[in-house]
């Protein structure tokens, strides 16, 4: 099992910026998931579960050329739940599945 914690600033998606919500990963963790991740997912999806305050949900990380790094959507249960707003900075533990 690869757990990884991190600190993320969440930004809106600019296609859609009041439907969609995103953390990118750090370099360094956006790294070491590619290195483990399994190959084949559609887009090059990474399933994991995530945990942000008291709410743990399954979901993908989705591989952002433009940014170099991973992207975590965060959908709107998650945040109205945990009171998360664009432009917040998030605790995030993900556990690759």
């Amino acid at each position: 099992m690869s757990q990884f914690s991190f600190l993320a600033t969440t930004h809106p998606w600019e296609a859609q910026q009041t439907s969609w919500v995103f953390a990118h990963l750090p370099e360094d963790v956006a790294d070491a998931v590619a290195d483990i991740a399994p190959d084949g997912r559609g887009f090059g999806s990474v399933r994991v579960r995530v945990t942000v305050g008291e709410t743990t949900w399954d979901t993908s990380l989705f591989p952002s050329k433009e940014l170099g790094t991973y992207v975590l959507p965060l959908k709107a249960a998650v945040r109205r739940s945990e009171g998360i707003a664009v432009g917040d900075e998030i605790s995030v533990t993900l556990i690759l599945l």
